[in-house]
């Protein structure tokens, strides 16, 4: 019966393990993460975006996704690229982002929506007798245009690299497995009743 539960355990907990390693490397490579702000008058919102990992000819990254919260109103989702914020018509954004002081977004910006059905679109004008950041904020009623301080900064993600001391690595394979499987196998076998 042991041996039967041990069987069914370890080939379960080798595909969960499969499939939560492949979802890391899946997210893993998904796309660089920002943390983002900006402030004005009256307006305070901040939060994450995830963008390509390759730029543009300019220097821009793609934002393909965001989160975050506007004046504590969450931030539901990101207006997509090519499409005016609800409001504001004339003026489609293309969610582009790029490293710098000024001008790190375009003039026409990201857009996203909140949870209480208002809209955004944070910008650079670069039109303007002093070039500055921008806010659009949309809601079904009213319309407004204020200049904000806009801050982005990608997040460092650490490079793990392992390497064997030079004796180890021939045994390598079998090493590894051994250590990574060791506490998952003693944790199965207490779960079962078993000694190891």
């Amino acid at each position: 019966m042991q041996d039967w539960l041990r069987l069914i355990l370890s080939s379960t907990v080798f595909a969960a393990l499969m499939v939560v390693t492949a979802l890391f490397m899946h997210n893993a490579s998904a796309g660089k993460i920002w943390n983002w702000s900006y402030t004005g008058s009256n307006v305070v919102a901040s939060g994450t975006f995830i963008t390509s990992e390759t730029i543009d000819s300019l220097g821009f990254y793609q934002i393909s996704s965001i989160a975050g919260h506007r004046n504590g109103d969450l931030i539901t989702g990101l207006h997509p690229a090519g499409n005016a914020i609800p409001g504001n018509e004339l003026y489609a954004l293309d969610n582009l982002i790029r490293i710098g002081t000024q001008g790190q977004i375009t003039a026409y910006g990201f857009g996203f929506f909140t949870a209480s059905g208002n809209y955004a679109n944070a910008f650079f004008a670069d039109s303007l007798a002093t070039p500055g950041y921008m806010e659009v904020f949309t809601t079904s009623l009213n319309y407004s245009e204020l200049p904000i301080t806009f801050t982005a900064t990608p997040v460092s993600e650490p490079e793990i690299k392992v390497e064997p001391p030079p004796a180890e690595s021939e045994n390598m394979d079998n090493s590894v497995k051994k250590s990574f499987f060791d506490p998952l196998w003693d944790i199965l076998y207490l779960l079962v009743g078993g000694r190891r």
